[in-house]
């Protein structure tokens, strides 16, 4: 099938605290459509306030999708999240609605626009028990150091803090003998993907990044984490490595005070915004960008509307 001829896909992209949430709902109000999350956080239930997820009105407003759909122990690989975005953004064509995928995981964005053939690698137990032990013995950073010698684009796009992710990359290689980054092999995208990245100057975004954090604890982040562990999650789970969450957990262990939290979340916010651009690049001949102001989503409808109309010209 052509390009032309694929159905379309608007994915709405950008760095954490940006405005993706308010821009896609209403976007979609006027395009009449569906979110499908891109956002590797926003899969687990009771993670509601570390990880900005969209209120229930919002989501009664317009239709979310890969929301809510995993408990904190339960592992939604890149393989498993990419079958079932593919699935539900074919339901949402077949109810002659127009998706959009939105958010800030580029490694999420990536798998559904490029058609990444995700490795198939099995898991060797064994070797990723040593790797976890060698972990222990040297740290996380200096594990990814590593990875980063073996596979430096592989290493750019993990966060050190992930181990999972860091253990899984190097399992792979390890086992295959080539990097990584080289067996996400492309394949032809099975929609015609509309990209639209939105921005705002960095003061301007760091001072969102730290009112949202700001709003989170006073909606009772703290309250949130500590219900996770009571409901027995372990806090060396991956999902509770995320920003926001592994600092609260540190201060309810007593590692570290409140306030170090605070400043340990703020820091770790805008150094995951950094990294975010490794994902999005604004020299990305595929991405429209958008500069945050008042008639921007005015703009970015009709980018919208002259894209699917030249479609069908």
């Amino acid at each position: 099938m052509k390009q032309s001829q694929r159905p379309p896909l608007i994915v709405i992209l950008g760095p954490t605290a940006v405005g993706k949430t308010s821009v896609s709902i209403e976007l979609a109000h006027r395009l009449d459509g569906e979110i499908v999350s891109a956002d590797s956080r926003l899969l687990y239930r009771g993670m509601d306030i570390g990880t900005a997820k969209p209120t229930e009105d919002e989501i009664k407003d317009v239709p979310h999708h890969l929301i809510d759909v995993a408990d904190p122990d339960e592992n939604w690989s890149l393989a498993v999240y990419q079958r079932m975005a593919y699935r539900v953004i074919d339901e949402i064509h077949s109810r002659e609605k127009l998706p959009f995928l939105v958010g800030g995981t580029g490694q999420y964005i990536r798998a559904i626009i490029e058609g990444w053939r995700i490795p198939r690698q099995k898991p060797d137990y064994d070797l990723r028990e040593t790797l976890e032990t060698w972990a222990e013995e040297i740290g996380n950073e200096a594990l990814h150091r590593r990875l980063k010698v073996l596979d430096p684009e592989a290493a750019g796009q993990i966060d050190y803090r992930n181990l999972r992710r860091t253990i899984r990359a190097l399992e792979v290689i390890l086992k295959s003998g080539e990097r990584f980054s080289d067996l996400r092999r492309k394949q032809k995208c099975p929609y015609r993907p509309i990209i639209l990245g939105i921005e705002r100057p960095r003061d301007a975004l760091y001072e969102r990044v730290d009112q949202r954090i700001d709003q989170m604890l006073d909606e009772g982040l703290v309250d949130e984490v500590r219900t996770l562990l009571d409901k027995g999650y372990s806090p060396d789970l991956p999902t509770l490595s995320a920003i926001g969450y592994s600092e609260i957990i540190q201060y309810l262990r007593g590692e570290i005070d409140f306030e170090e939290a605070v400043t340990l979340i703020r820091r770790n916010t805008r150094t995951f915004v950094r990294r975010q651009a490794n994902w999005f690049k604004s020299d990305d001949p595929r991405i429209e960008w958008f500069q945050a102001s008042d008639d921007f989503v005015d703009e970015m409808e009709a980018y919208i509307r002259s894209e699917l109309n030249g479609n069908k010209a």
